[in-house]
C-alpha cells in the first residue's frame, strides 16, 4: 500500500513526500488505520519493520485534526534507551516539518543545559514528549508536571523496558495520566509479562502481529562450534589473518562487554565499547571514532546496539548466541545495509548448541560451520539435541522460538 492511499492529512503527506516515503511497510499498513480510529493497540513487530513511523504518522494526523491544549503535554512516547529516543526524535523532526508541533526529547547522559531544555518543555507543555523512563521519572520527582492534557501514551519496545526493570517507572507515569486517552504499545515479543502490562494499561486493544522476517540473503551467515574457552582465541585468529574493519561484536551483558574490551586492547586490537554504563558524551565519542575508522571493532550489548545505524559494517560477531531469534535477526541486520553484502559469525559453545539450533529451525536452513583452525585445538561435535537439557534457559521474558512465515530543517522546539 502507498502512503498516499492512507487517510493522513495534507501536512503529514507533505512530510512523507519530503522524506521520500512512498510504500508503507506491513506494520504501517495494519497499524495506522487502527490508530487513526482512536483504538488502543498492542503491536508485535521487530526493530527494522518501520514501527516508528507506524505510530508517529497517525499521532501527528490526530493532533493536527483535533483541538488540544497548547500549554500542556499532549502525547508521551516512551522508549527504553536514549539511542532509541534519539532515533524517534529524529523521525519526528522530518515527519512534522510541515506542522507546527513542538516536541522535547527527555533522556539522560547530557549536560545541565539539556536538563533545563527538558524541564522547560515539560513544564510549558510540549505537544510531544519523547522520553526514557528513568529520565522522565527524575523530572516528575523534582517538578510538578501537568500531564492532564495527555491524549496519547505510546510505549516503544515495551519488552525491552520490562527487561531493564522499568515496570514501576511506567506505572508511575500511567498513574499521572488521564483515564481517557489512547494507549499504543509496541513490543518485539509477546511474553506473559507484556500481556499483563497490556491488560493493565490498555482498553480493549486491537492486536497487530507482524511475523519476524528472515535476514536478507546478502548476509553470509556462519558459525564456529567451539568450547567457551576458545572464543577469545577465535576472535584473535580472525583479526590476525584478515584486515577487518567496521566490525561489531555483540556480547550478552555489559560485564562481558567490559571484559572483552579490556582483553582485546591487551591483544593490541583497535576496539571500543558500547554499553549503558557510559555517559552520552562517551558513547558519542566512541561512535564518532568507529564511523571514522579509528576504531575497528565495536563491542556492544544488545540494548545499546539499537542506536547503531551505520551502513558500511562488514562483519557481525556474536560472541554469545542471542537469547532469541529477534535479537539474532536484529544483530546481524546491522551489516549488509544499503544493498551491500556482509558476514555474520556466531561463536557457539556446548551449552549454546541447542539454542543455536532453534535459530536454524527458524531460518529453515543449516548455518555453515567454519572448521576450527588446527592451532586452536579440537572443537566439540555439533550435537544440539545432546545439550537440549543442559543449555542455559532462555531469558524469562522471552517465549520459545517458533518457526514463522516469513535531515530536514527543524520546526519543532527542543
Amino acid at each position: 500500500m502507498r502512503f498516499d492511499e492512507l487517510p493522513l492529512c495534507d501536512a503529514v503527506q507533505e512530510g512523507l513526500q519530503a522524506m521520500n516515503f512512498k510504500e508503507a511497510t506491513p506494520v504501517q499498513e495494519q497499524t495506522i488505520p487502527v490508530i487513526l480510529a482512536k483504538r488502543d493497540v498492542i503491536a508485535c513487530a521487530q526493530t527494522g519493520t518501520g514501527k516508528t513511523a507506524a505510530f508517529i504518522l497517525p499521532l501527528l494526523h490526530n493532533l493536527q485534526n483535533e483541538p488540544h491544549a497548547e500549554d500542556k503535554v499532549n502525547a508521551i512516547i516512551m522508549a527504553p534507551t536514549r539511542e532509541l529516543a534519539q532515533q524517534i526524535d529524529q523521525q519526528m523532526e522530518g515527519f512534522s516539518y510541515f506542522t507546527s508541533f513542538s516536541s522535547v526529547a527527555v533522556y539522560g547522559g547530557n549536560d545541565s543545559q539539556a536538563w533545563d531544555v527538558q524541564r522547560r518543555g515539560l513544564s510549558k507543555g510540549a505537544d510531544v514528549v519523547i522520553a526514557t523512563p528513568g529520565r522522565l521519572i527524575s523530572h516528575i520527582n523534582l517538578y510538578d508536571i501537568d500531564f492532564s492534557g495527555v491524549k496519547y501514551f505510546i510505549l516503544d519496545e515495551a519488552d525491552r523496558m520490562l527487561d531493564m526493570g522499568f515496570f514501576e517507572d511506567i506505572m508511575q507515569v500511567v498513574k499521572r495520566l488521564p483515564q481517557e486517552r489512547q494507549t499504543i504499545m509496541f513490543s518485539a515479543t509477546m511474553p506473559p509479562k507484556i500481556r499483563m502490562l497490556a491488560k493493565t494499561i490498555l482498553n480493549n486493544p486491537a492486536e497487530v502481529r507482524i511475523a519476524v522476517s528472515r535476514p536478507p540473503e546478502s548476509i553470509m551467515q556462519t558459525a564456529y562450534i567451539c568450547y567457551e574457552a576458545q572464543k577469545t582465541a577465535i576472535v584473535r585468529h580472525l583479526f590476525q589473518d584478515q584486515n577487518l574493519n567496521k566490525v561489531i561484536l555483540f556480547a550478552g551483558s555489559k560485564i562481558k562487554v567490559k571484559e572483552l574490551n579490556k582483553t582485546f586492547k591487551q591483544m593490541g586490537l583497535s576496539v571500543g565499547e558500547m554499553h549503558s554504563d557510559l555517559e552520552q558524551s562517551q558513547r558519542d565519542h566512541v561512535m564518532h571514532e568507529f564511523r571514522n575508522n579509528r576504531i575497528n571493532i565495536l563491542v556492544a550489548t544488545d540494548i545499546v546496539s539499537r542506536g547503531i545505524d551505520i551502513d558500511d559494517i562488514t562483519l557481525i560477531i556474536n560472541f554469545d548466541v542471542p537469547h532469541d531469534v529477534e535479537d539474532y535477526v536484529h544483530r546481524i541486520g546491522r551489516t549488509a545495509r544499503a544493498k551491500a553484502e556482509g558476514m555474520a559469525i556466531t561463536l557457539v559453545s556446548e551449552d549454546e548448541q541447542y539454542k543455536f539450533s532453534l535459530i536454524e529451525q527458524f531460518l529453515e536452513k543449516s548455518i555453515y560451520k567454519i572448521p576450527m583452525p588446527a592451532e586452536l585445538g579440537d572443537a566439540p561435535e555439533y550435537e544440539p539435541e545432546k545439550h537440549r537439557f543442559g543449555h542455559k534457559k532462555f531469558n524469562s521474558g522471552k517465549g520459545k522460538f517458533r518457526r514463522q512465515k516469513q535531515g530536514n530543517p527543524r520546526k519543532t522546539t527542543k
